[in-house]
């Protein structure tokens, strides 16, 4: 089995620098075996130097599941300018050929072992993971209330939990009860990093900024199509109500069409939605593999 195989590799096996012309060989063919992580970093950037060794202390404590290659943005700019990587270090996963997930800058321990639990599925859960993955679930299939049943179980476990917190607040923004999804996400501690609850608190500061009214937009793009200013906004609009797969689709046709109007805007405001969906959803799965899909057209 792949696994088996995989488990054999030895560090130097699994970590590698790349370049440019290497990059279809090391990351689009590899990924088709199994999960690469590609961190961008430069000799001058500092958190770069932080997250290096603990992005290596990670694939091997995974025992030869995921891959890992290091590319050097100023000797290697091509590759990083396709995927429109704007501040290092940034990090992509690329499984079957495909970016999956990712995130920017340097984050604690916990979050890359999640991160590449994604990739490669986690170690056998305990009871507080088992709720949490059954609350997680339902919430998925659509039954907010008993996601929200599950994480306060959750919560009961552990009071602390940001995953218990950052999915019972995602149950109210689901619901539309945005001021009790805030009081939530003030549960959680103060300076505690986790992926699920960042997304919670950008879906949040989606809807801050979202215009109150769809029909102004859809009313102008109906005239125009064209019209990418009113298609960014109503992408606002449906993000703060929380369509954020609608919002989505809304973007990626305008970086269809100009991937770098308005400086960028589009990608931008994707990123938020990417964010505020959470990076291990369905909506940027499918979002990051069609914007790879245009970027690489």
């Amino acid at each position: 089995m792949l696994g088996e195989a995989s488990a054999a590799a030895a560090p130097a096996d699994l970590i590698k620098d790349s370049t440019d012309a290497a990059f279809m060989a090391d990351v689009i063919e590899a990924s088709r075996v199994q999960p690469v992580i590609v961190d961008f970093w430069a000799t001058w950037c500092g958190p770069c130097k932080q997250l290096g060794p603990a992005l290596e202390k990670a694939v091997v404590a995974a025992k030869g599941v995921v891959k890992l290659v290091k590319i050097d943005v100023d000797k290697n700019p091509a590759i990083a300018a396709q995927l429109r990587v704007q501040s290092i270090p940034t990090v992509y996963a690329f499984v079957d050929g495909q970016p999956v997930d990712g995130f920017m800058g340097a984050v604690p321990d916990s979050q890359l072992k999640s991160f590449i639990d994604r990739l490669t599925g986690p170690a056998a859960p305990s009871d507080l993971d088992a709720v949490l993955a059954m609350a997680a679930e339902s919430l998925q299939l659509g039954d907010v209330g008993g996601a929200a049943q599950a994480f306060a179980q959750a919560l009961q476990l552990d009071p602390e939990n940001p995953k218990a917190i950052a999915g019972l607040a995602r149950c109210y923004l689901t619901g539309g009860d945005v001021e009790r999804a805030r009081e939530v996400v003030a549960m959680a501690p103060d300076g505690v990093k986790d992926a699920e609850l960042d997304g919670v608190r950008a879906a949040l500061a989606l809807a801050d900024e979202a215009p109150s009214d769809l029909a102004p937009f859809e009313q102008r793009l109906a005239k125009d199509a064209a019209d990418h200013d009113a298609r960014l906004e109503l992408a606002k609009a449906l993000a703060g109500r929380g369509q954020l797969d609608e919002a989505a689709d809304q973007l990626l046709r305008i970086i269809e069409v100009d991937r770098d109007w308005n400086d960028g805007a589009a990608r931008a405001q994707l990123l938020k939605v990417f964010e505020a969906a959470g990076p291990g959803s369905e909506t940027a799965k499918r979002g990051r593999r069609r914007l790879s899909s245009i970027l690489f057209s």
